[in-house]
């Protein structure tokens, strides 16, 4: 199996069980974020203790690579420090705006690269991003609280 179909799979599997999908109880906010030039739209539900990212429940409506996305940020970033999480989001969107040159450490990103080639079709990093900037968002706003 070549490398393109196991990302394809890795997609398609996170937008078919989407983890820590369903908005949960408690949180410390509550974000909404749409995609204009598609209509995805999701909600982000975050919860804090202390500086980690004690949860991310979400809901939403979109295409696979959003709600694959959001599936797989809200994996990456549940039980680590909030800051670690903005380094995350920080790469990912590198990743997706290097137009396929710039690549994730699998190691730190899980699967994360799997989005790697959404990278080349640029009407489509707006979906993978989504769940991202609703999470860095929700994160920044906490910092304000």
């Amino acid at each position: 199996m070549d490398l393109q179909a196991l990302y394809q799979d890795i997609i398609l599997d996170h937008y078919r069980a989407k983890l820590h999908s369903g908005l949960r109880q408690p949180y410390d906010i509550e974000v909404t974020h749409v995609n204009p030039s598609c209509g995805d739209e999701l909600v982000l539900r975050l919860r804090r203790q202390g500086g980690e990212v004690a949860d991310v429940s979400y809901e939403g409506v979109g295409c696979a690579i959003s709600q694959a996305s959001t599936s797989v940020m809200a994996d990456l970033v549940i039980g680590r420090p909030a800051a670690a999480g903005l380094r995350l989001y920080d790469g990912f969107q590198a990743m997706l705006e290097g137009q396929g040159k710039t690549e994730l450490d699998e190691a730190e990103y899980g699967d994360a690269v799997a989005f790697h080639g959404v990278a080349l079709f640029p009407a489509r990093v707006k979906c993978a991003l989504l769940g991202w900037a609703a999470f860095r968002d929700a994160v920044l706003r906490t910092e304000e609280l």
